[in-house]
């Protein structure tokens, strides 16, 4: 069932989860409160599943729902990965590669959208990895910023890390095929 309203405990669940990005940025880059910043991130990150379950649970499923919680999800992990490789928690490398995939995904939004076609649903695969990202980022900000974690925090960090940066692409890869086959159906429907 979809909600036809915008004011919907679901989305203002995700305006929530849209206002600690600015806030994790401010304390992870302004006071170093890294306990506070740990907080907001896994706060943000582990919640990232409530306001689909809300939408759903409450009938209250909404297009306007079905986009910002991608955008949450996509503004968490951008700017959790610029300020890790500010803080030289992540390599460059490693922020490189999320990304360039995020590139990868805008370019494919540009083509749907040459062909009339709005975002396509999110896949599980995407989903996963962000969740997994969401888990890796706060867990390696805590093995930096507490040293007493750090024998643990950061090999879990890492393989959180790894593990998620792989689905990432992997739903990319799959998110490409869908692309392309929007594209080809398309070309094939405008032939005589």
């Amino acid at each position: 069932m979809r909600a036809g309203g915008v004011l919907t405990v679901p989305n203002l669940f995700t305006v929530l989860r849209l206002a600690g990005v600015p806030l994790f940025v401010y304390l992870a880059l302004g006071p170093r409160a890294d306990g506070w910043a740990v907080a907001v991130l896994a706060i943000g990150g582990g919640s990232d599943w409530v306001d689909g379950f809300l939408a759903r649970r409450l009938g209250q499923v909404s297009r306007l729902g079905e986009l910002l919680d991608p955008l949450a999800d996509r503004l968490y992990i951008a700017a959790t990965v610029i300020v890790l490789t500010v803080r030289e928690v992540l390599p460059l490398w490693f922020t490189l590669a999320l990304l360039v995939r995020e590139a990868v995904l805008g370019v494919g939004l540009l083509v749907l959208r040459r062909y009339g076609y709005g975002p396509l649903p999110v896949h599980y695969v995407g989903k996963t990895a962000t969740f997994v990202l969401l888990f890796a980022f706060p867990t390696l900000l805590l093995a930096a910023a507490v040293p007493a974690a750090y024998p643990w925090a950061h090999p879990a960090g890492w393989a959180l890390a790894w593990w998620g940066l792989v689905l990432y692409w992997v739903a990319a890869a799959l998110y490409v095929g869908q692309v392309v086959g929007v594209v080809r159906a398309s070309a094939g429907r405008t032939q005589p």
